[in-house]
């Protein structure tokens, strides 16, 4: 269990996930939470990783820093998403071994998944089948962290858990065009629209694919929960258990963002759709005793202000 005074280091604390896992930490009383920005320290230097482990010997380790993209980057820049990676949580699972830090929680994602595997997916249904072909670089990456988690718990009895979270959003999304994930994408593609005053949206792909979405700070209270949790299983697979299509997103989102305006939504069937389903079973977590607080609606809509506060 985490007390309120124990030493806690975020790794990643500026990004989507590391950020909410650092507001919900404030929130709930711990005090002795331990940041470093990029400038400061490589997570991709070993030395560098050892040395302010050993100096600094955090009692718990969230790995939420990586580097993360949608499906063009992903596809475009494979050796610099699996060198990266590999390095950042490489070094920082090895140096918490080193340090004698036993307690860690490892983020994932659920493109870890075969690409056509069976719905939902469930935890052992990892290295069921081939992956994606455009995210594989990255998955094989994650997937690599999560049995270095699952080696070092069996052979030196650590106590290294690894969350698998669907597709996620919140305040510190990226926003770029071409390196987002599809939802804030479409934020940014909504807003646009609305401040142009433009009457069509165009998607990439044919809108059939189904996505699974959960709010970053769900994802915080996850991990939090997890690290405080005595589990046998290795990973946990984090969502809401619930997917819509990319066009269902869409419409859902213009009515919340553009409610004033009817907008044509086309298509760019000459872009990749991706994996055509992605949802994931929760009841193991469910079984634990955690679920996702935050519905939908709510979530896009605080998502949208924390974007216009950001630009």
């Amino acid at each position: 269990m985490i007390s309120k005074k124990s030493k806690i280091f975020v790794a990643g604390h500026n990004g989507l996930v590391g950020s909410a896992i650092v507001r919900r930490l404030k929130d709930q009383g711990y005090k002795n939470i331990i940041l470093r920005n990029k400038s400061s320290l490589d997570l991709t230097n070993q030395l560098k990783v050892n040395k302010f482990l050993k100096k600094y010997k955090p009692k718990f380790i969230f790995i939420a820093a990586a580097k993360v993209g949608g499906i063009y980057s992903n596809n475009k820049f494979k050796a610099d998403f699996i060198f990266n990676n590999l390095s950042i949580q490489t070094n920082l699972i090895h140096s918490a071994f080193l340090n004698g830090i036993k307690n860690l929680i490892f983020l994932g994602s659920s493109c870890v998944y075969p690409r056509n595997c069976a719905q939902p997916i469930k935890e052992d249904y990892l290295l069921g089948g081939k992956l994606e072909k455009t995210n594989d670089a990255y998955a094989i990456a994650k997937i690599a962290g999560i049995k270095m988690c699952e080696s070092y718990n069996e052979q030196y009895n650590m106590n290294y858990k690894c969350i698998m979270p669907t597709n996620t959003f919140g305040p510190n999304d990226k926003y770029d065009s071409l390196n987002s994930h599809f939802l804030p994408a479409l934020i940014k593609k909504i807003h646009n629209l609305k401040k142009n005053k433009k009457k069509k949206l165009v998607l990439w792909g044919n809108g059939m694919a189904k996505r699974e979405v959960i709010y970053a700070d769900d994802i915080a209270d996850a991990c939090i929960y997890f690290m405080n949790k005595k589990i046998k299983e290795n990973m946990v697979n984090v969502g809401t258990g619930k997917d819509l299509t990319i066009k269902k997103y869409a419409e859902l989102m213009l009515r919340l963002i553009i409610p004033e305006r009817k907008i044509k939504i086309v298509y760019d069937r000459s872009k990749p759709n991706g994996t055509p389903r992605k949802v994931l079973d929760i009841s193991l977590a469910k079984k634990y005793g955690w679920k996702p607080k935050t519905n939908l609606k709510d979530s896009i809509l605080k998502a949208y202000k924390s974007y216009l506060r950001e630009i």
